[in-house]
């Protein structure tokens, strides 16, 4: 061979060698897709001057507070054991904070602070109540409105709260089936929602020294989610609402007559899921709408200008203002998309300036992440689902093995972005398929209203049918299929064991529902007002018990036959741990392989990130040997 042809062939090997290589899928570790946010929760004094935020140092989460001129950074808290699970700025130098208490899903202890570190007091003091804050201005400078449950624990009260001396009065007394207070822009409580588990009512008064009326009862069904007050018109109040059409438009209601003044945005096609109102203005800035992503529609052309500088200054990005000052100058914003999880921003809109605060996760590259894109099929009753595919790098779309993730509910949805779970399974070279099945939110009310007490029925018909739309498209590999989920994810994924062997090879629930019964059972007292919702939505185990116990997998232990994964969180108040160790047992009676953990999952625990890998590692090695290797 000449030297020439030598040079050439070495060339063209190279060349071959490194097209191999880019097409090669780096296998990201474990870990890195599951880290925790070292600085989160962003937020800016009412003044403009300062930002917070909370920061994860040995563990824990503590708050910190920066001078925004200066750069000048001050810890407030210093904890060792408790963490703080919510905090607020009410004032230009002050904060309040909540620690949760140890072992109390719904209780904690709230603090104030100044921003220097210092006057740090306790504001409550019933060890046993559950305190939450409606309102976080101070009125006066010394009052906050705050809801408790110390005279009820199955309801909350409004009470004025001293934060100079800590002492409380009553400002508003449940009468026992209020489940919302709302206050105007001025702190004043204006409005409750009342509920006897299906129908909702809405309660209003002009004034604090008037009683509240009855203006208006829906269905549960129904959505009337009130926004704002309007400043500059009487008794009307901005609010998004589907009362008498399928999809939630945004409307001004008039509360003495109970009935819709006009609608301000709304159409036959677009659900309102969310509006933004400016207290400063006085005026509703845009609202929000789901199809398969979420789009602003503007009210206003000042935010309009104010979103498009944003484009400008984080293109190719999604952005959401997560916080601002009392003048709309100072803005917290996040950015993210389906491959980025993100970063937080400080924008002040009178310079134009934009700072960087913190990335989410900086671990994750999204060049190594994979698109989400939206998919729709008809099922077999010939309902429209729709949902997301996340298909592996540098892999064709064929005969691919594929993991199923149908989302916890229930009324929740996949929404597109970033997602953990999907980008890590991806990263292993499966495609992912999310189904918004029958039941999901932003849909309309008639969808979500198909989907009550199908759990077990056509809710498992709609995610089945997505499998064999995936097949029938030749991007599924048949013979390499597994559904995982969490929550009432994890129930569908079980129940798609028990229903449909043939059609999945292996299946995995993350604090899965195991039992409707049990579950029904454990709603805490203050959500009993509700209880009838739930029965309508999921069962009523006194008079549906039959169809409860059928469509509960704990109950079919001896109806499956492929692998199962399962964990459970042993301090979750809402899973009755002895329904997955009882159903565990009965399936290793058969020889049925099973992988079983058991975690402290808290959304503070101290080991939560260990946990994390712990699951995560445990699940990617299943679905190796149970899908990959067969």
């Amino acid at each position: 061979m000449t030297i020439t042809k030598k040079f050439l062939f070495m060339m063209l090997s190279a060349f071959l060698f490194a097209c191999n290589r880019e097409e090669k899928v780096a296998v990201i570790p474990v870990n890195d897709f599951f880290k925790s946010q070292d600085k989160a929760t962003y937020r800016i004094s009412p003044d403009g001057k300062s930002i917070s935020y909370l920061k994860l140092e040995n563990k824990k989460q503590n708050l910190f507070v920066e001078d925004i001129a200066t750069g000048k950074i001050v810890q407030l808290t210093h904890l060792k054991e408790k963490n703080i699970s919510f905090y607020s700025w009410v004032s230009n130098n002050e904060l309040i904070y909540y620690k949760e208490k140890a072992g109390e899903k719904f209780q904690s202890d709230l603090f104030i602070i100044d921003k220097q570190g210092a006057n740090e007091r306790q504001l409550n003091s019933n060890a046993k109540s559950r305190i939450r804050v409606l309102e976080d201005q101070l009125i006066d400078d010394k009052f906050l409105l705050i809801l408790s449950n110390q005279r009820d624990s199955t309801v909350s009260d409004v009470y004025r709260l001293n934060v100079r001396d800590g002492n409380m009065s009553m400002a508003a007394q449940n009468p026992g089936n209020i489940t919302n207070w709302m206050t105007d822009s001025k702190g004043k409580l204006r409005m409750a929602v009342s509920s006897d588990g299906v129908n909702q009512t809405l309660w209003y008064r002009e004034n604090e020294f008037q009683k509240f009326k009855a203006i208006l009862t829906i269905n549960f069904r129904t959505t009337l989610m009130p926004v704002a007050f309007a400043e500059d018109k009487p008794n009307i109040i901005y609010a998004i609402s589907d009362v008498n059409r399928d999809k939630s438009a945004l409307v001004e209601l008039d509360c003495i007559t109970g009935k819709e003044k006009s609608i301000l945005f709304g159409n036959d096609t677009l659900n309102v899921v969310d509006a933004q109102y400016s207290r400063q203005k006085g005026k509703i800035a845009y609202v929000v709408c789901e199809t398969w992503k979420k789009e602003k529609h503007y009210l206003d052309n000042e935010a309009k200008l104010l979103y498009q500088k944003i484009d400008e200054l984080l293109p190719q990005t999604e952005s959401r203002i997560l916080d601002r000052d009392k003048n709309e100058n100072v803005f917290v914003i996040r950015t993210f998309t389906d491959r980025n999880p993100g970063s937080y921003y400080l924008y002040i809109a009178s310079t134009g300036k934009i700072k960087k605060l913190s990335d989410i996760n900086s671990s994750i590259k999204e060049e190594q992440m994979c698109e989400m894109k939206p998919i729709s099929y008809s099922t077999r009753d010939g309902m429209k689902i729709n949902g997301y595919l996340t298909l592996p790098l540098n892999k064709d779309a064929k005969n691919l093995p594929v993991v199923v993730m149908p989302h916890n509910g229930p009324g929740l949805r996949n929404t597109w972005g970033y997602n953990a779970e999907v980008q890590f399974l991806a990263n292993r070279g499966y495609a992912v398929l999310q189904i918004n099945y029958r039941g999901s939110a932003g849909y309309g009310k008639n969808f979500y209203a198909a989907g009550f007490k199908q759990w077990g029925g056509k809710i498992q018909d709609d995610i089945d049918d997505g499998v064999k739309w995936l097949i029938s498209e030749k991007i599924a590999n048949p013979q390499k299929i597994a559904i995982y989920g969490n929550g009432f994810g994890g129930f569908i994924a079980l129940n798609s064991a028990i229903q449909s062997p043939k059609l999945y090879k292996c299946a995995a629930s993350n604090s899965g529902v195991l039992n409707l019964l049990s579950y029904i059972k454990s709603i805490p007292p203050f959500l009993k007002s509700n209880l009838q919702m739930y029965y309508d939505i999921v069962g009523n185990p006194d008079t549906e018990f039959d169809y409860m116990r059928q469509a509960s997998p704990v109950f079919h232990a001896d109806k499956i036959n492929i692998p199962i994964f399962i964990t459970q969180n042993v301090k979750d108040p809402r899973i009755n741990s002895n329904d997955a160790i009882q159903f565990v047992k009965e399936l290793k009676k058969r020889n049925i392989n099973v992988t079983y953990l058991e975690k402290d999952d808290a959304f503070f625990s101290a080991n939560r990130e260990e946990s994390r890998q712990k699951v995560y590692t445990a699940l990617e090695q299943f679905l190796e040997s149970n899908l990959k290797k067969k």
